[in-house]
This record gives structure tokens, C-alpha cells and sequence, in this order.
């Protein structure tokens, strides 16, 4: 076995059982990866100098392969009915295999941070068998100091090993793919696929189990802050907009992904961006365009001319999930400290693929719990496998694939929260409109910009509004610079019976999806809910 690169001799890979590789290169640099990526025939340079890679079948995340082991520590804390629960005999045979399948392999090292308030960081030990992929998560958490590396004690460990095929009968696993974490030991073994999203995304669930036990709100959302201080946090699953609407030019962003809300204020998790890159454009996000033209930056299952190398980012031919992994300060605004106070507007995203929804909507803070434990939005073709467009679902705390607690949990942290700090909420569809999801457009990304800066500016709280018959909530009748039949998303449609019929289903899908959390909520919550009312004439 050969070590190279500054590390922790003390805590070496040993630590978590790791014998007998060929290799392990620990904590490279971007061009040192970039050389192993090229050599080991993983990975292609883009005009730009972006290190563009293929994920193979797996081009988005596989949460149906995904375990929690069920044991004294997770029993009575984890959310089972959204957890799939994995024996420690299992665990114990999987994790076994996998110090088995490491031996006479090329190893790659990373050692990285979770978390930027340093009250609440998370250590944490990346162990790759890609070079790239050793890349993709360097970019994508916070980097210590590199003197700080010859003393680096992890506290959490990730194993990733794409060559690794489970067992269904010897690992308790459901396809050769499998992501089993382990809470109490603090490891996450991924195998059977590439695809890097698994890795960050073992963080932000580990996370998950942790903070709320501390009193912070982990949030699966996107945050910035103006020149004044104003914190706006921007909750929806991926392909709501998070990424693109959190890099505004005029404010400091945070975060794309991943926050904590505590007592000090919002926090970032990550130290980079994981930002869809499906039809982008130069014009409409000129921030996070440059990041694809930059070296360091890894480009996943984006599509090059073959003679120029330049990137054709409007080619879904490999999946509609393409991305760009980047560090965060490659984004010219981005915040050095990864920190920010308290929050003054929360707005939760959906893309409403029935077209029912308005673009924007004042929320009570009944109605901002009610939305939270929902989650509606639709799943985005491509962010999951097996998804190839848009699909109506509910999916709590905009992020239920990385909540192992249940959802009351974070539910009540965040009334709290908004109480304490006293936050507006906001609900805005950057979904359909003039149709369901087939019929409809997509609504334009200049109408959501505006009535977002209407939010920041503090403008829109001033506006006139009216109370949207199904939903309750309160509808701006006119905003500067928005078409004001936009606003009223039945007179966007020309078949008004057909609205109504939507209108009705997904009203009745709420109902029935909330059924769940009834018991958990009081009845100001239960009252938020929306109704069947009759078409207006």
C-alpha cells in the first residue's frame, strides 16, 4: 500500500477498516485530479476547461436503493414510514464487503467540512474510488485550511465504490445499487452507482438526524442576503429554481442547496454549488454559466461537440439531470463566511405541473406549516431515475428522500422559528400556467424574478390582494411589470371547466396527503387546508 498527500497519519484509513488497497492519494488538488481523471479514462476536458464526466445508468439519485439501520439509536427517532430500515446484520455483512472490495484499488481521500457555523460542523471523510468523484465533493463542501489536514479527525464516513455490486439476499438490498447509512457509527456505504449526488447528499441527511436534536432547522433550500441584511431563504426540491434564483446579482448568496437555521442565524452546509444545467443560457444566468466555462469545475453527463469540446447544454440525449459542480466562490457574489442572520422572507417553490397555482401567494404562518409539511411541487424529469417528466407529488419538508426524523419535527422548528424572528412566507409556482403540465407554458422566469424582487424590496407586502378561493391564501391583484391576468391562474386558462377540474383533483390530493400529519398539528394548521369551493361566475 501507498500513501500519498498531507493527512492524519493517526487516524489513517485503518480507522474505518480499509486495508490492503493499492493506493490511497489523500486531499488533491483540482489539477492533481484533474491528471488522475484523465489518466484513469474517467473524464474529458471541455472547451472552457470544465472536467466533464458520465454517470453511466444512474444519472440522478436512486432513493428507493437508499437504507437507515434500524437500531437502539433509530428506532424510536427515525421516521420509518419514509425511512427503508436495513438490519445491523446486514449492515455488518455489506460493510465487510466492501473493506473486501477496496483491496488492490486506487483509493482517493478527501477531507472536508459539513457545515459553516463551527458550533454545529460536521467532519467529514470522503473515501472515493473515482478520481473525479474525489473532484465533485471537494467542490462541494467546505475545504479546511490545509495545515489543518495533518490533524484531522473525522466524524463521519463516507465509502463510495461505484465497481461495488450488492447482494439482495446477503445485504438485505433491493437492486445491485445500495446507499446504507449507519447513524450510530457515523458511515455511509454507497455502491452500484456514480452518480455523485448520493455523496452530498449522505451529508445533508446525516445532518438531518443531528441538528434538530440541537435546536437548528435543517432546510433543504437556497439563501441569500441584500445589503441591508435582509436573509432570504428558498425552500423546494431540485429543479424548482433553488440554484437559479438564489444567484441574483444584487445580493450575496449563501447557499444553492443546503442550510441550517439556528440561533445565530441561517448557515450554509456546503462550500459549492450542484446547480441543473438543462438549457442554460448566457443570457438568462450569466453567474452560473461562467462557473461551466472555468477549470475545477465538473460537468456531469453534459453533452460536447466532439470536434470542439464545447458544451451543448441544450442536449437532454443522456438525461435532463445535467449539472455543474462548482465551489461556491465561483460565484462572483457568494458569501466568504457561508453566514448570515435571521431570515426576513421565506419562500417555498413548487412547480405546479396541474397549472393551478398563482405565481405568487402571501402565507399565514398556519398556511407557511401547512405548505411545509405538503410539499407540493412535481418531481423533475431527470432528478430522480425513472423519471422522465414532470410529476405531481408531495414530498414533506421539501425534501422528504433526506428527512430521517419525521416531519412534525421540523415542522414545529420552523413555526417556531418564523414566530421568534417573526419571517414573511411567501409560495410562489415556478410550474405551468394557462394549462397543466402537456397543455400549458412554463411560467416565465422573468414574471418570478419580478415578483421576487417585489418580495426583497418589501414592496409586495403593500400591494392589494385578494384570497384565492381554493387555497386561502392571499393573491397580489397587481404587481409592476407582471401581466395581471397572470395573477389569476383561471384566467390564464381557456378552458375555464378544465381549470376548475384541476383545481378540484389537486385540491383533493392535498387533503388526502395531509391526512397523515393531522394528529400531529392543531386545528389552526388542520384549517389551513384548501377546499372545494364552487367556480366564481
Amino acid at each position: 500500500m501507498t500513501e500519498t498527500g498531507t493527512r492524519n497519519t493517526a487516524h489513517g484509513l485503518d480507522t474505518v477498516g480499509l486495508k490492503n488497497f493499492a493506493s490511497a492519494k489523500w486531499n488533491l488538488s483540482e489539477p492533481e485530479l484533474y491528471e488522475e481523471a484523465i489518466r484513469r479514462g474517467e473524464a474529458r476536458v471541455a472547451a472552457g476547461g470544465a472536467l466533464v464526466v458520465e454517470t453511466g445508468q444512474h444519472t440522478g439519485r436512486s432513493p428507493q436503493d437508499k437504507f437507515v439501520v434500524k437500531d437502539a439509536l433509530t428506532t424510536g427517532t427515525v421516521w420509518w414510514d419514509n425511512n427503508k430500515p436495513m438490519s445491523p446484520v446486514h449492515f455488518e455483512t455489506l460493510y465487510a464487503d466492501f473493506q473486501k472490495h477496496v483491496e488492490g484499488k486506487e483509493l482517493y481521500v478527501q477531507d472536508l467540512v459539513g457545515g459553516a457555523d463551527d458550533t454545529y460542523k460536521l467532519p467529514t471523510r470522503v473515501v472515493t474510488e473515482l478520481a473525479w468523484q474525489s473532484l465533485f465533493i471537494r467542490n462541494l463542501l467546505i475545504r479546511p485550511a490545509r495545515e489543518a489536514l495533518g490533524h484531522f479527525v473525522p466524524e463521519f464516513t463516507i465509502i463510495d465504490l461505484p465497481s461495488f455490486k450488492a447482494d439482495k439476499e446477503r445485504h438485505g438490498a433491493r437492486t445491485e445499487t445500495i446507499i446504507a447509512c449507519d447513524f450510530s457509527r457515523r458511515i455511509v456505504l454507497i455502491g452500484g452507482t456514480s452518480y455523485a449526488g448520493e455523496i452530498k447528499k449522505s451529508v445533508f441527511t446525516l445532518l438531518n438526524f443531528l441538528l434538530p436534536a440541537q435546536n437548528v432547522m435543517p432546510m433543504h433550500c437556497s439563501a441569500n442576503v441584500g445589503p441591508a441584511g435582509d436573509v432570504a431563504v428558498f425552500f423546494g426540491l431540485s429543479g424548482t429554481g433553488k440554484t437559479t434564483l438564489s444567484a441574483d446579482a444584487s445580493r450575496t448568496l449563501i447557499g444553492d442547496d443546503e442550510h441550517g437555521w439556528g440561533k445565530d442565524g441561517v448557515f450554509n452546509f456546503e462550500g459549492g454549488c450542484y446547480a441543473k444545467t438543462i438549457r442554460l443560457s448566457r443570457e438568462a444566468e450569466p453567474e452560473i454559466f461562467a462557473t461551466t466555462e472555468r477549470f475545477g469545475t465538473v460537468l456531469e453527463n453534459v453533452v460536447l461537440d466532439p470536434s470542439t469540446r464545447v458544451p451543448n447544454f441544450d442536449d437532454d440525449s443522456k438525461t435532463e439531470n445535467t449539472r455543474a459542480a462548482y465551489p461556491l466562490h465561483y460565484i462572483p457574489n457568494a458569501s466568504a463566511t457561508g453566514k448570515a442572520g435571521q431570515p426576513k422572507n421565506i419562500i417555498m417553490l413548487t412547480a405546479d405541473a396541474f397549472g393551478v397555482m398563482p405565481p405568487i401567494a402571501k402565507l399565514t404562518p398556519e398556511q407557511a406549516m401547512y405548505h411545509f409539511l405538503s410539499g407540493y411541487t412535481a418531481k423533475v424529469a431527470g432528478t430522480e431515475k425513472g423519471v422522465t417528466e414532470p410529476q405531481a407529488t408531495f414530498s414533506t419538508c421539501f425534501g422528504a428522500p433526506f428527512m430521517p426524523r419525521h416531519p412534525s419535527e421540523y415542522g414545529e422548528l420552523l413555526k417556531r422559528l418564523i414566530a421568534e424572528h417573526g419571517v414573511d412566507c411567501w409560495l410562489v409556482n415556478t410550474g405551468w400556467t394557462g394549462g397543466a403540465y402537456g397543455t400549458g407554458r412554463r411560467m416565465p422566469i422573468k414574471i418570478t424574478r419580478r415578483l421576487l424582487a417585489a418580495v426583497l424590496d418589501g414592496s409586495l407586502k403593500n400591494a392589494k390582494f385578494y384570497t384565492d378561493r381554493h387555497f386561502g391564501f392571499q393573491v397580489p391583484t397587481d404587481v409592476e411589470g407582471v401581466e395581471p391576468h397572470v395573477l389569476h391562474p383561471r384566467k390564464t386558462w381557456a378552458d375555464k371547466l378544465g381549470f376548475d377540474a384541476q383545481a378540484a383533483k389537486l385540491v383533493g390530493m392535498f387533503q388526502k396527503n395531509f391526512e397523515k400529519f393531522e394528529a400531529a398539528v392543531d386545528g389552526a394548521v388542520r384549517d389551513a387546508a384548501p377546499q372545494i369551493r364552487a367556480a366564481a361566475e
